[in-house]
């Protein structure tokens, strides 16, 4: 954009999670968002983009979903300009953002560094928990919990971030915790360690998992990784795909020099991050690009 910034563009929408219409807005904005935090950017504005049936349902359910996207970005602090929307089967919603960002701030996903420990900044399970909630099979308490979890803006996540600096960055979503690692470790040419009784999940999602309620994309998560992941002998198939599972706005995963990691936990803590877990380390590449104990 100029000497100082760079503009940062992402785009991101997907079918409702929930059957209540404001939060599938809320969320799916918050996911859209995420993008941009994960770059060490703050969004400027953003365009809605939406497909919805209007021969099957009442237009009162896409004015929900966009009402919920509004609430999330005035959380952000940006308007929304306009957008687009087309008729569609199946209701879809999601956000077009610009963002910008400081160049020194730039925080990408192959800048990693051996001695490097990895943060994660919230809990895992939202793919497992919203396929229990697709069969009426979630307890309530758990619907909230996870519901809170992805309408929360990594917003916090980017100050903390950029007030500490930090090697590299990469938001948690569709491909899971391991598959977005093995992404960071591949393109950073080094190898990753997960200490699995560090990883914060969502309370109950491992019954949950335990219960069968695996979808689809976490089982493809696991089955694409699996020759790069080194398994230790007492994580179970469903920790596995704990592992893997699918997320729908999740957390960042920060990469930071093992001397900064204690400031940055305290910003996080102080920018209300609903994790500031160290969940492993980065070492220079072996065998296994990821070793899980």
């Amino acid at each position: 954009m100029d000497e100082d910034h760079y503009l940062l563009q992402s785009v991101d929408f997907f079918t409702p999670i929930v059957d209540d219409p404001y939060t599938f807005g809320k969320i799916a904005a918050a996911n859209s968002l995420s993008d941009i935090y994960a770059m060490g950017g703050m969004p400027q504005h953003a365009l809605n983009i939406a497909e919805f049936p209007t021969d099957d349902l009442p237009l009162e359910i896409l004015t929900n979903i966009m009402q919920g996207g509004l609430e999330i970005t005035k959380e952000a602090k940006i308007p929304i300009l306009g957008g687009h929307t087309i008729k569609d089967p199946v209701p879809k919603y999601g956000l077009v953002v610009t963002g910008r960002v400081e160049k020194k701030n730039l925080t990408l996903n192959s800048t990693a560094k051996a001695g490097d420990v990895l943060i994660l900044t919230k809990p895992l399970g939202s793919g497992i928990i919203a396929t229990a909630i697709k069969k009426n099979e979630a307890p309530h308490s758990i619907i909230e919990e996870v519901v809170n979890v992805m309408t929360k803006l990594n917003r916090g996540g980017a100050i903390a971030m950029n007030s500490v600096g930090v090697n590299a960055c990469t938001d948690i979503t569709g491909y899971g915790l391991l598959g977005h690692l093995l992404e960071m470790c591949n393109a950073s040419k080094v190898s990753a360690t997960i200490e699995f009784n560090a990883v914060p999940f969502i309370k109950g999602v491992y019954e949950l998992a335990q219960k069968g309620f695996i979808p689809g994309g976490t089982k493809s998560n696991l089955e694409y990784v699996s020759s790069q992941v080194d398994f230790s002998e007492n994580i179970s198939q469903e920790q596995q795909y704990l592992l893997a599972d699918a997320q729908t706005s999740g957390g960042l995963l920060i990469s930071v020099v093992k001397e900064k990691a204690e400031d940055l936990q305290q910003a996080l803590a102080e920018n209300n991050s609903l994790s500031s877990a160290i969940v492993g380390q980065v070492y220079n590449p072996t065998e296994s690009t990821i070793y899980v104990n």
